[in-house]
């Protein structure tokens, strides 16, 4: 096994040898299926936008909204989800990964009710905004429950269940909207009690929400935050029950030792010598903003609008974006059972090559639209090209980047500063998504599809050199064994 420098052999330590059979394998699963339900308000929230966009900016049953503001009501939960990120270490190390968990399901809670029945565009915003808050906690907190909880040899599998629950919510998002849509006649047709059906994808939001509470009531904490809490007799039997280590007390005692002395993680404990930070937290966060910066969630928030404007019909829309949904499946199912296999490093090096190629057919294809009165064409052999380099990115996205990044965020960080650490780079994969997502609908009408699309494939390209040179193979190292620089 490798360190971060890549040239240092580390060895699993033999007191704190895990155990896995058919038992604690069932249990493992179990446990991190429900601490992974976070990633169903994730992916809930990011694809229910998708069908409800263009009603929420027009004039029917909508605000009225320029491109500006519409691009604001997508991003607007967005911006919760960093502040959410951002402050989730401090909360999870503070009152612990399950509350922190519990507080995410109300959050989103609260948003689902308010935003659905919002009466103007700024209160529609705020209850985004609440709910964001509630994804950001999750997407911080989920993978840190899941690496802390996870047996070595099985962490890259079930670290990857965060990305398989995204795409759960995501496909339940799409059925959703699609069965509404059908239901009504379309997203502004009003359905039950008045209220349009774009209302109501919102209100159904709560379904993943009540899941996710549920699931997270019956969690255990983690042994790594019990150690931290000083909980020791706590953190031996919960890593015989749930990691099979034959000698708990001497992995306590090695968490003990990576922690030290620091039981109340600070900001400050993440500055170094590298222009200001830590090495680690530098990696961090140009992985989490790497995986933005490929344009993945204009796909996932806009390729409805964008189809439509194409002179596809809203139900031809709903049908594109639920094929797409149940497709991500494969390549997701694939690379949660390679990153163990392969490593970290090659499931992204492959995955940024991929993108890079289908980022520049599709902006070559898109540089071949038109865009009048009635909407954007593609005329001949570019529509179906462009439309399957576009599907391939994404798919490709899904099988690497997509999972992979929220195993490495989980598992990079050393002890004392996993949630703090894990916190201020998954804020700036947010702000990346706040970023992409606000911006896309005046790159589109100002330097135009093609230009957009050819700058995103220009940051998978950068991303791969990133990969291949600057970061360090995670796979196999006992999480005590990671360092900080």
């Amino acid at each position: 096994m490798r360190n971060f420098s890549g040239t240092t052999s580390l060895k699993h330590r033999d007191d704190a040898v895990e155990v896995l059979d058919a038992t604690i394998k069932r249990r493992i699963i179990l446990v991190c299926l429900a601490g992974a339900t976070g990633g169903l308000l994730f992916g809930y929230d990011t694809s229910v936008i998708n069908g409800a966009v263009n009603s929420i900016a027009g004039t029917e049953s909508g605000f009225g909204l320029n491109d500006f503001m519409s691009g604001l009501s997508v991003s607007g939960a967005l911006a919760g989800c960093v502040l959410g990120a951002w402050f989730a270490g401090k909360f999870a190390d503070r009152y612990g990964r399950v509350k922190a968990l519990l507080t995410a399901a109300i959050l989103f809670i609260v948003s689902s009710i308010g935003s659905a029945l919002a009466p103007a565009i700024w209160p529609f915003i705020i209850f985004r905004l609440i709910g964001g808050l509630g994804v950001g906690l999750a997407s911080v907190v989920g993978p840190t429950y899941i690496t802390e909880v996870s047996p070595t040899k099985m962490r890259g599998f079930l670290a990857s269940f965060q990305q398989f629950a995204v795409g759960i919510g995501m496909l339940g998002s799409t059925i959703a909207n699609n069965l509404l849509a059908k239901s009504s006649g379309g997203a502004d047709n009003p359905l039950w009690f008045g209220l349009s059906t774009w209302r109501w994808m919102l209100m159904v939001m709560l379904i993943p929400a009540i899941i996710m509470l549920a699931a997270v009531l019956r969690l255990p904490e983690t042994p790594r935050y019990l150690v931290m809490k000083g909980r020791y007799d706590e953190a031996t039997k919960l890593l015989k029950l749930i990691n099979g280590t034959q000698n708990p007390q001497g992995k306590v005692q090695q968490i003990r030792a990576s922690i030290g002395n620091e039981t109340s993680p600070k900001l400050s404990d993440l500055l170094g010598r590298t222009f200001g930070l830590k090495k680690v937290v530098w990696i961090g966060i140009l992985v989490a903003l790497f995986q933005q910066f490929c344009g993945v969630n204009v796909i996932l928030y806009y390729d409805s609008s964008l189809w439509r404007s194409m002179g596809f019909s809203e139900q031809q829309a709903l049908d594109i974006a639920m094929i797409r949904t149940f497709a991500a499946f494969i390549p997701m199912v694939v690379s949660m059972v390679l990153i163990d296999r392969i490593g970290r490093r090659s499931l992204l090096a492959f995955g940024s090559a991929g993108m890079a190629a289908f980022l520049f057919v599709a902006a070559f294809g898109f540089t071949h639209a038109t865009m009048d009165v009635s909407g954007l064409h593609l005329d001949g052999a570019w529509a179906p090209i462009t439309l399957i380099a576009v599907y391939l990115f994404y798919l490709t996205f899904c099988g690497t980047w997509g999972p992979a990044m929220w195993v490495v965020l989980g598992e990079i960080f050393p002890n004392n500063i996993r949630a703090m650490g894990m916190a201020v780079a998954t804020a700036f994969n947010w702000i990346g998504n706040f970023i992409v997502s606000t911006s896309f609908p005046s790159l589109q009408h100002g330097i135009g599809l093609g230009g957009t699309y050819l700058m995103y494939g220009i940051f998978a390209a950068i991303s791969f050199l990133f990969v291949t040179k600057g970061m360090p193979e995670t796979a196999g190292v006992d999480l005590e064994d990671m360092k900080a620089e």
